[in-house]
């Protein structure tokens, strides 16, 4: 599943070109993804203009003129693409039409247009339209904790959030009551960072440790934004690209493999918590 970095890289594709932009000629090639289309969907946004592009957690949200939010969500392999936007470097290239292809429009930007598709071959994102006033009081948003990327993210909340847990801390983590948007893969490679233990109870690590942790979260992120996100399998940029921060990873994929710290000589271990894989480096990383 498209992580944070990843969907905030979408965000990012995608606001030169819808930020402003009039919708036009929406269509809708299939009654459902994961949920139903919303009622009358390709109506409702049909003449609407975008005012902003905004992430929470690992849904992107369009703010509308007619008062109304666009939200989706990516799910596995949902990809937004711009027709005519050639691929950078590091990339290659993908179709922006084809089978798996659900529901385009145009954005008309200043007389500019460009043809916006979605496409989701395994049908696992889905998409809304919610009054903009009723966005954060949604079920899909009320229970969410702070961004990692924003100011009430801190060593200090991680400290309250963790009091008493004895849930390892891989796991508490992945909670997006605790955290927004975390996945898998940037849990590992932060607690990597932070030489922390996987196996550790939450409420066991040190408000220090806590403080330096939250840290290695922003950095990782902010480093796997700057490369265009992680491609494992599906993931593609709105230019029908790949990102490249797989190829940075210290620890997430790398089980057997030596451990990237000069002067370490652990070897990358996969273990299974909570369902999950969890890479880590049983010398650096202490509980």
């Amino acid at each position: 599943m498209p992580e944070l970095p990843e969907v905030e890289t979408v965000r990012r594709g995608l606001q030169p070109v819808l930020e402003g932009a009039r919708l036009t000629a929406p269509r809708q090639n299939r009654p459902d993804l994961r949920f139903p289309f919303p009622e009358r969907f390709v109506e409702r946004l049909e003449g609407a203009s975008v005012l902003r592009l905004e992430r929470r957690a690992k849904y992107l949200l369009f703010p509308l003129s007619t008062g109304e939010t666009w939200i989706t969500h990516l799910g596995m392999t949902g990809r937004f693409t711009l027709e005519g936007v050639a691929p950078g470097a590091f990339e290659t290239a993908a179709p922006v039409m084809g089978k798996h292809e659900h529901m385009s429009l145009t954005a008309d930007r200043d007389g500019v247009l460009t043809r916006l598709g979605y496409a989701d071959a395994r049908r696992f994102g889905f998409m809304g339209l919610i009054p903009t006033e009723a966005v954060e009081g949604h079920a899909w948003f009320a229970k969410l904790g702070p961004e990692p990327l924003g100011n009430a993210f801190s060593g200090a909340h991680l400290a309250e959030a963790f009091a008493g847990k004895a849930q390892n801390i891989k796991v508490s983590l992945l909670d997006q009551c605790i955290v927004a948007g975390l996945g898998n893969i940037y849990v590992c490679e932060a607690l990597y960072r932070a030489r922390i233990s996987p196996l550790t109870a939450a409420s066991e690590v040190s408000r220090p440790r806590l403080e330096r942790l939250a840290l290695e979260v922003r950095n990782v992120l902010h480093d796997a934004i700057a490369a265009g996100g992680s491609t494992l399998k599906d993931f593609a940029n709105v230019e029908g690209g790949q990102g490249y921060f797989q190829h940075r990873f210290d620890v997430y994929g790398r089980e057997h493999e030596p451990c990237r710290t000069a002067g370490c000589r652990g070897v990358v271990k996969r273990i299974v918590q909570g369902g999950r894989s969890t890479f880590f480096c049983p010398v650096c990383q202490k509980r």
